[in-house]
Formats: structure tokens, sequence, C-alpha cells
């Protein structure tokens, strides 16, 4: 290598890091329920729910649906709302059930979970935060991914 040349410096974003960024995301520009993002035309960082904050945190903009991700921004975005999903699923359980008493879902919806009229803003911080800790503890032993 010349010292002219510079070496590669790639790092790998993890779920955990993306779960971080949506919470950052949060604490700035605002929580929203109902939709991914408040209905405003004035900025390109409305308040956003807790997927929409995901999204944004993995392709850097606002998206409006997965489909609109490519390849490699869309399994970061799979993949962060998942982890999402295992630590509601293990910390914070909301179960649709039907009239009959059936399950709908075995899975928490992160969706019906951010809309609850029950939820706050700062639910939602933590909760990603939180779902960021439980990935990293474990995803990473010693500093290394596992």
């Amino acid at each position: 290598m010349k010292a002219t040349q510079n070496p590669t410096t790639a790092v790998q974003v993890t779920p955990a890091d993306l779960l971080r960024m949506a919470a950052l995301y949060l604490r700035r520009h605002g929580w929203h329920q109902g939709t991914y993002y408040a209905p405003t035309t004035d900025t390109l960082t409305p308040p956003a729910c807790a997927a929409g904050a995901i999204g944004i945190a993995c392709a850097g903009y606002r998206v409006e649906h997965f489909s609109q991700l490519d390849g490699d921004t869309l399994a970061d975005y799979l993949a962060t709302l998942a982890a999402f999903v295992d630590y509601l699923d293990d910390f914070h359980p909301m179960f649709l059930v039907d009239e009959d008493g059936y399950l709908l879902d075995e899975h928490t919806s992160p969706y019906s979970w951010n809309d609850d009229p029950t939820r706050t803003a700062e639910q939602v911080v933590t909760a990603l935060e939180s779902a960021a800790d439980e990935w990293d503890r474990l995803h990473i032993q010693g500093g290394e991914n596992r």
C-alpha cells in the first residue's frame, strides 16, 4: 500500500446500531402513532412511529413502505424490525386474540404495540434502546460479533 492510499474502513452496522439510531431519531424529531410518519410536507424529518424511525435509520431518508428499499437496505430493515419484535415478544408481549379466544398472531406486532392508546414516546424510545442492548447481549462476545 502506498502512503497516499487510504485503508478500507468498512464497519458492519448491526441491528443494535440501527435500533439506537431509531431511538435517537425519535428523541430528536418526535414520535407518532397511526402511520409511519406524521402527515406533514414541510419537513424531511417528521415525527415517526417505531417502524418509521427504523426505516429512516436504515435508509437515511423517509420511507413510506419497505418495498421502496433496495436489497441490502431491505435486509437491514427486516433484521432490525425482527430484533425489535423479538424484544417485544420477550419483554412486552401483546398478542391479538379473536372473539373465540384464538391467537391471531404468534408475535407482538410492532405497529399495534406502537399504536396502543396508552403507549408513550418514552416507552417507545426506551424499548428501542433496550432491544439494542438485548441484541448486543445475544450477539456480541468480547467486542466481537458471535
